[in-house]
């Protein structure tokens, strides 16, 4: 295993949107969409998280002629890839509920003192 990879909030959001079916595979530019992330984008972030070994990745198996388009490389996660993507949404969540918390702790202190 690899060191883990950088998690942006468009990583974040990919790994969220991979997180709705662990055992999917997903095409690129889907994942792009889906998730609202730049397609120019994607690419590096599915290489590094491949590097991490968070995703295996194959070729699809129809051949282009079948499909009329070229042959479409899938990524789905691994089960270190699940189980790690898990734990950084939840960080990230915790982090959400705590500044959910302060915010309404000073509110409340604010609104005491006017």
């Amino acid at each position: 295993m690899s060191d883990a990879p950088r998690m942006s909030s468009e990583t974040l959001r990919i790994l969220a949107v991979m997180l709705e079916d662990p055992l999917a595979w997903h095409y690129s530019l889907g994942l792009s969409d889906a998730a609202g992330v730049a397609a120019g984008t994607i690419y590096p972030m599915l290489a590094r998280l491949e590097k991490a070994n968070w995703l295996e990745s194959r070729w699809e198996d129809p051949t282009p002629s079948e499909r009329g388009r070229p042959r479409r490389r899938l990524y789905r996660l691994t089960g270190h890839g699940e189980r790690a993507a898990m734990v950084e949404l939840d960080e990230i969540a915790e982090a959400a509920r705590k500044v959910k918390r302060a915010r309404s702790r000073y509110h409340r202190l604010r609104e005491g003192l006017a």
